[in-house]
């Protein structure tokens, strides 16, 4: 029988563990607390995890410790039958993987983080959601949205709360907020508080076409959207049906889906950070009946390691057509994607080339 020390003793009571608690989920075998805490059987001197297939003993020969080495400490050794010792290795390996994502500027894979905890990837994604009721990506996911709603509290600019909060691109902080905050972060800052936005909903050759405006430019063109999509991402804006005088803007814009090649001027009220600002420009810079990949946008503002990237900002474009995100294809010359479907991007590129 194992004797305890009064270090051990010390050690058991420091724990502050319910021992009711404890006992209550040996009898049961819960499996969910395995790691966080080990029970003690000082008849056999062995440590064991809370589901043990073992026989119990008896409740007053059972002392519990928070830590495995607490155990050890006092004496005990490890069961060879449920090893606990192996379960408290993947608690640390959790706890290691915690922190490694919540320190990361970018997210990790799970290859990554499995070979930094000392893991195989498939069996650490079982470890870990096991562990925490969720995988690992979408933890990270669930964090960098937190960060990015206090963020969106605190700092003055959409952008550098994006980036504060951990993304790479606000397209993914976009797409995150809609499902966390169901809004654009720039709605979720503002919601357009201040600023009066016209609308028209105009017919084109290529199907139903929005074109927004505040008062300062063109906020916003769309296919296959209505003034619902506006109030989406603009719920505190004065959103009104367009005057007489939004007449001619909506006009020219209707013209370039039959007529893409043609030079169009017109004011713009789109913000976006330093790099989408000279992705879009680098595709305004793209003559009519042309075309770039994605490296090739990448490259031209400097940032050749960056064609991810470049193919988010194209994806963040809310100027359609006015912004030739559509001239824009992938490395192998195929189309790639276009948020309004590839017949319409097939369409406007044979457009250009018959111009």
């Amino acid at each position: 029988m194992i004797q305890m020390t009064p270090q051990a003793a010390f050690i058991d009571a420091s724990a502050a563990l319910d021992a009711d608690a404890c006992w209550e989920a040996f009898t049961r075998r819960v499996r969910d607390l395995d790691g966080h805490f080990v029970g003690a059987v000082l008849t056999t001197g062995i440590y064991c995890k809370p589901s043990c297939p073992a026989r119990h003993p008896k409740r007053e020969n059972v002392r519990f410790f928070a830590e495995a080495e607490a155990a050890r400490a006092a004496g005990f050794r490890a069961c060879l039958r449920c090893r606990p010792d192996e379960v408290g290795r993947d608690r640390q390996a959790v706890d290691k993987a915690l922190e490694l994502i919540a320190a990361a500027e970018e997210p990790l894979s799970l290859e990554t983080l499995a070979l930094a905890v000392g893991y195989a990837p498939h069996h650490f994604h079982r470890l870990f959601k096991r562990a925490t009721g969720v995988t690992p990506s979408a933890y990270a996911r669930k964090l960098r949205a937190d960060r990015l709603e206090n963020a969106l509290k605190e700092e003055h600019r959409v952008t550098d709360a994006i980036y504060d909060a951990g993304y790479n691109a606000p397209s993914r902080a976009y797409a995150d907020a809609g499902e966390r905050l169901g809004m654009t972060p720039s709605a979720w800052r503002k919601g357009g508080a201040g600023v009066t936005i016209r609308y028209t909903v105009t017919e084109t050759s290529l199907g139903s076409m929005l074109v927004a405006a505040t008062d300062k430019g063109l906020c916003r063109i769309s296919f296959d959207e209505d003034e619902s999509e506006l109030r989406r991402r603009f719920p505190a804006a004065d959103i009104r049906p367009a005057d007489a005088g939004f007449a001619d803007l909506a006009q020219d814009v209707a013209t370039l889906v039959d007529n893409p090649a043609r030079t169009a001027n017109l004011p713009v009220d789109v913000q976006g950070t330093a790099f989408q600002q000279a992705v879009w420009d680098a595709l305004r810079a793209i003559p009519a009946g042309e075309t770039r990949t994605y490296s090739q946008v990448a490259a031209s503002i400097g940032r050749p390691g960056a064609v991810r990237a470049a193919g988010s900002a194209c994806g963040d474009n809310v100027l359609a057509v006015l912004v030739p995100c559509h001239r824009v294809l992938r490395t192998d010359g195929s189309l790639g994607g276009y948020a309004y479907g590839l017949e319409r991007k097939e369409k406007l590129l044979a457009r250009e080339r018959d111009a």
